[in-house]
């Protein structure tokens, strides 16, 4: 049996950029940092004692046959892309937060779901394997409209400057951040959840769209990701001018469409701008999830109580990423 832990992840700037019909042309540039949330994936052989060979336990339960039954789309596609067609498996899913709501869950489901099957074949692979062949899948397998960013940040973990290039590869550089800054970081930020998900690879396809009329957008939110970068590394700069990016980051991005934003979200960011929050952003895609703002932690109480028909939720940074954290060898896996 194998058990696979892979972290959420939260970005900062630069979200847009990671489409690869966006860097394919410009290049793009991610800021993000994985959190203390997780995604499990628990995967072993399926005893030989069921009149199917697959069982998949989600939101769903599936019990098929054969892996073209299976309906669950990144578990059918990483079962063929990793050719477990000779022996039967068992794959459940367990999550700290919940799916579709702005924080790679999607994603940090096929990194750790990789991860897993790779395991349960006695391989162990690098973490840049591990991201692109996420983003294989995803994108190639199963044709979904998703950028990056996300299977990296999940296989990765850590602060992170991520570079996409018109090659379509990545380049990860962890942000050396003095130890002070990064406390100071994390005590200013807060993370909401606003009750109602989204489907992420919908409102991706209304943004690539519209991508050839938000090329200015675009240039803008990843020349605000370079600038969180350089303040970050600078010993000078004050931590608090990361919240001032962070609302002309939001700015540019509610205006790349109208879907992004609702009359709920827009209340919720000014109730908490109105109670002293420097700036904050809807994670993701758009549309609902998971909200982050960024205060001076004093005011954190006042921000709370100004959103309070919403769910507060701590966290902290991470730097692991995906990582196997169960290992028990299974006597049906010699079995032919």
């Amino acid at each position: 049996m194998i058990i696979t832990r892979t972290p959420f992840r939260v970005s900062f700037f630069g979200g847009g950029s990671d489409y690869p019909a966006w860097y394919k042309r410009h290049g793009g540039l991610v800021l993000s940092t994985s959190i203390d949330k997780y995604c499990y994936v628990i995967c072993r052989y399926l005893p030989p004692f069921f009149d199917y060979n697959y069982r998949i336990r989600y939101t769903k339960r599936e019990e098929t046959k054969t892996i073209d039954e299976i309906q669950h789309p990144s578990v059918r596609e990483c079962l063929k892309f990793l050719d477990f067609y000779q022996k039967g498996v068992e794959i459940q899913h367990n999550s700290d937060l919940p799916a579709m709501s702005g924080l790679g869950s999607s994603s940090a489901f096929s990194v750790g779901l990789l991860h897993s099957l790779y395991a349960l074949k006695g391989k162990m692979i690098p973490k840049r394997q591990l991201a692109a062949e996420a983003i294989f899948v995803e994108q190639e397998k199963i044709k979904e409209c998703v950028g990056s960013q996300d299977q990296v940040a999940a296989a990765f973990g850590g602060l992170n400057k991520i570079i996409f290039n018109e090659r379509q590869e990545f380049e990860v550089t962890p942000v050396i951040v003095s130890e002070g800054k990064l406390e100071a970081l994390q005590k200013h930020l807060m993370l909401f959840f606003t009750g109602f998900p989204r489907y992420a690879s919908v409102l991706a396809a209304e943004q690539i769209k519209a991508m050839g009329s938000n090329e200015k957008q675009l240039f803008g939110m990843v020349q605000l990701a370079d600038a969180a970068v350089d303040m970050l590394c600078s010993d000078n700069d004050n931590i608090e001018h990361f919240g001032e990016l962070l609302h002309d980051s939001w700015l540019l991005k509610r205006s790349l469409t109208a879907q992004i934003t609702n009359s709920v979200i827009d209340q919720a960011y000014d109730a908490a701008i109105s109670a002293g929050a420097l700036g904050g952003k809807l994670l993701g895609a758009g549309g609902g999830g998971f909200m982050l703002f960024f205060a001076r932690p004093e005011l954190h109480g006042k921000i709370r109580e100004a959103l309070s028909n919403l769910l507060y939720v701590p966290f902290h940074f991470e730097q692991l990423g995906s990582q196997i954290i169960f290992y028990s060898h299974d006597d049906y896996a010699s079995n032919p």
